[in-house]
């Protein structure tokens, strides 16, 4: 009797781990402008508690395994993250040079990257009902392109906590939308990122100009898509090192920023 006991015992405790481990992926669709865009929601649904809401845009090659797989690390228990389609659900790009076709024509027009990444944001407050989303507490975080897309959000006064950037273009088509931004704003770049950094000095300039809480941290010895597991190019690699202290850097950024405290 107390062998079967403890075996059942041992069955509960194991279905309350996997419980704790669910990690739900929930299809998000809008369309805009004529054009159907298909993102994905995720988090933890064995955690009932609200908590903040993260739109996050991936880097160039859009919603894919690989980002669904960072969003889930990054949410864990905390956060419910939009995984954000910014091209449409008929465009899934496979290589490099697909991806550029992909973002050339929103680098053309970001009054258009703009109005996409603003409607994701309206769509994650929308999932209020259905998700666990404390929507007092929302932010934005995005990477490479992702990351060019998340300045845009807080460049067009976009009413969120903070944007968080990961080795994202700097440049901007207006620099006078920077006195927009309600946000905090936290850009991480590596130091020997080529395509980046070149642009650092006017995106400080621009940032000067705002009123907004800003920090442009330049992480050492780190080039381009230091936060991405699948790149190992030269000049575009994944750095452990870089990638785990921007994330712990991203994580006191949002507490900050959600808590109010400096």
């Amino acid at each position: 009797m107390r062998i079967a006991q403890l075996a059942c015992l041992l069955l509960l405790s194991g279905a309350a781990f996997t419980a704790q481990a669910k990690m739900v992926h929930k299809p998000v669709e809008w369309t805009l402008d004529g054009t159907r865009f298909h993102s994905v929601l995720v988090y933890d649904d064995a955690v009932t508690a609200k908590r903040p809401g993260l739109v996050m845009v991936p880097n160039w090659y859009g919603v894919s395994d690989t980002a669904l797989t960072k969003a889930e690390g990054i949410a864990g228990k905390d956060y419910v993250i939009l995984v954000t389609d910014m091209y449409g659900e008929k465009i899934r790009p496979a290589s490099d040079d697909q991806a550029m076709a992909a973002v050339k024509p929103l680098y053309a027009d970001r009054a258009l990257m703009r109005k996409r990444i603003s409607l994701a944001l309206d769509q994650l407050k929308a999932q209020t009902k259905t998700a666990p989303i404390d929507v007092s507490k929302l932010a934005a975080i995005g990477f490479c392109f992702g990351g060019s897309a998340v300045l845009d959000l807080a460049r067009s006064g976009a009413d969120v906590a903070a944007v968080v950037s990961f080795h994202g273009a700097l440049q901007t088509d207006n620099p006078e939308l920077a006195k927009q931004i309600k946000a905090r704003v936290l850009v991480m770049n590596g130091a020997d990122d080529k395509g980046t950094m070149p642009d650092a000095d006017k995106f400080m300039d621009e940032m000067r100009g705002s009123k907004a809480d800003w920090e442009f941290v330049v992480l050492g010895n780190a080039v381009h898509c230091f936060t991405e597991t699948d790149q190992h190019k030269e000049g575009c690699a994944y750095d452990e090192r870089a990638a785990k202290r921007s994330y712990r850097l991203m994580n006191d950024w949002l507490h900050g920023a959600f808590s109010g405290t400096p």
